[in-house]
């Protein structure tokens, strides 16, 4: 596809991004090479993406990679904070190239995703697909106690094979107990179903955005191209780096919080007894000393 030297696309005299605040987001040499530069053909295009197309070439056009990086660093930004603050964020991507990459690195932040046929009202028919997951619970419940051995040959069969086809729908997002607080989707055009119910609920929505998609149901575009395996990982990559260090800082802060409360024991516990012998005083009592703690 890379039929014309992509090296005179952009020269040095253009201007620079504005420089990465999270060192694991891509430099703009990493996003050429990956060649998240590429779009549809001319005929395919959305006009609502003519802000972020640099040029057109043999019929293609050419996405501007230095608003690929800057919108990346606001995505980034924005989902660190989500994952600080302890909010799940729902991936999807259902198609071939991305499938793969985006089950590694969702799970590599501990992350729900969907990978499968996107079920129809997972999220404003929440309720119901919590249903199929509790009933993917109780087979397994029912393996663990005997239930299930005492079933006939045809009834496990049965079972099997439906908990085997809730496990492939349903099965990446068993821990999601509530609705997620933001959607990551990798080819808005594909997707548009779980786009429109996120906007329905006023979940925020994150996307990989092509030249032939429609911008305007993102809340954060990244303007990239959404078909190449590695231009997905590459974005993927940092955002779920900026995740990870979200959810690093968000440990920290438990840790260091603990320790506060350690260290204030003793503090609140001499402040106590100082307020009970007041209390004692004040009624014309003599202050009553606590008796030790038993060992």
């Amino acid at each position: 596809m890379d039929t014309f030297p992509t090296s005179r696309l952009y020269n040095s005299k253009e201007r620079k991004p504005t420089p990465n605040k999270i060192m694991a987001n891509p430099t703009f040499d990493q996003l050429l090479e990956a060649g998240c530069h590429f779009g549809h053909l001319k005929r395919k295009w959305n006009p609502a993406m003519a802000p972020y197309i640099f040029m057109e070439r043999n019929g293609i056009h050419i996405i501007d990679l230095y608003k690929t990086a800057a919108k990346l660093e606001e995505a980034t930004a924005a989902l660190k904070s989500i994952a600080k603050s302890g909010k799940k964020v729902l991936f999807v991507a259902t198609k071939k190239q991305a499938k793969q990459v985006i089950a590694d690195m969702a799970k590599s932040v501990n992350m729900p995703y969907v990978t499968e046929r996107w079920p129809g009202g997972m999220l404003t028919n929440f309720p119901t697909i919590r249903k199929a997951v509790k009933k993917m619970t109780s087979i397994d419940k029912m393996i663990k106690d005997g239930t299930f051995d005492n079933l006939s040959k045809r009834e496990r069969l049965q079972v099997t094979r439906q908990r085997a086809k809730l496990e492939k729908n349903l099965g990446s997002i068993a821990d999601l107990n509530r609705l997620p607080s933001a959607l990551f989707v990798v080819d808005v055009l594909k997707e548009r179903i779980a786009v429109a119910e996120a906007n329905r609920l006023g979940i925020p929505v994150f996307g990989i955005v092509d030249t032939n998609s429609d911008p305007n149901s993102v809340d954060f575009v990244i303007p990239a191209n959404d078909d190449a395996s590695k231009s997905i990982e590459v974005i993927l990559g940092a955002v779920c780096a900026a995740m990870a260090e979200g959810l690093d800082e968000r440990k920290a802060e438990k840790v260091d919080t603990a320790a506060a409360e350690g260290e204030d024991a003793p503090k609140r516990e001499r402040r106590r007894v100082r307020r009970n012998e007041g209390e004692a005083e004040a009624e014309g009592e003599a202050p009553v000393a606590e008796a030790p703690a038993a060992e």
